[in-house]
């Protein structure tokens, strides 16, 4: 049986792509590919590659001759983007990171963007990247830096909790902004056999065509749409409470504020 929760199929993938892919996934994704080096020492893997959007990133940065593999639990989503963007080059696999269908010491790079958080044991995710790596490889991945930091993560959280107070499964935000952490995520690399991890506090400006078009990426491009529906509410009518609370921090057309998040490279 899907779990509701963690059920990113139908529309959910193109209004995730479409709503906050190019708005909160993009300008990370082009830092993180940035901190790759072009021909690192062999195959590169990403995880929780989603839609797409930075696994386009990595495949820009990184020279033609090395191999990079994009993976995903959700084939809802890798279906949608090996869709779009499936371009030469990209190797789509469907995978849980806490059980890799790969080799030991196969790749040279692990990187995961803003899926770190969603996966419910992290001490065999980061146990499984340093499995996958070659002695000297890089996992390189970035997490929510709490909600305090980011305005439009809190203020869609606060109407969901207004709307459901006590609901521990309509609390969707302390999932993707609840994994911070420098002290925990230290200890659970070193434990896994990491030797160094160096953190980064990356913050960057968030606009979108609409405060209504990012509340929509909010609502339908997440397992959220579900959840309302299965407690009988209109995912429309939230929608626009969202937009009403993104417009009270960051304006109508265009929505801007800013966003931020904490990047970890770990050998």
């Amino acid at each position: 049986m899907v779990q509701t929760a963690s059920d990113f199929s139908g529309s959910i993938p193109e209004h995730y792509d479409r709503g906050m892919g190019p708005v909160q996934f993009l300008p990370f994704g082009v830092d993180l590919a940035g901190r790759l080096p072009r021909e690192p020492a062999g195959d590169v893997l990403e995880l929780a590659c989603g839609t797409g959007i930075v696994t386009e990133q990595l495949r820009k940065r990184l020279a033609p001759s090395r191999r990079l593999v994009a993976t995903d639990l959700s084939q809802a989503m890798l279906d949608y983007a090996r869709g779009k963007r499936g371009a030469p080059g990209i190797e789509w696999r469907t995978a849980d990171a806490q059980a890799l269908p790969f080799a030991d010491a196969a790749f040279a790079a692990v990187v995961c963007a803003f899926g770190v958080m969603f996966v419910p044991d992290k001490k065999k995710l980061f146990g499984e990247a340093r499995r996958v790596l070659a002695e000297g490889g890089a996992l390189l991945f970035n997490v929510w830096d709490g909600l305090e930091n980011n305005p439009h993560g809190k203020a869609s959280g606060g109407v969901i909790s207004g709307l459901f107070p006590g609901d521990a499964e309509m609390d969707f935000a302390r999932i993707p902004y609840g994994f911070n952490d420098p002290a925990q995520i230290q200890d659970l690399l070193e434990g896994c056999g990491f030797r160094e991890a160096r953190f980064h506090r990356v913050r960057l400006p968030i606009e979108s065509p609409s405060a209504h078009s990012l509340a929509t990426g909010a609502i339908r491009g997440t397992p959220r749409v579900a959840l309302l529906e299965k407690r009988g509410a209109s995912p429309d009518a939230v929608i626009e409470r969202v937009a009403e609370a993104f417009r009270a921090i960051g304006g109508d057309e265009p929505f801007r504020s800013h966003m931020q998040a904490l990047v970890i490279e770990a050998r």
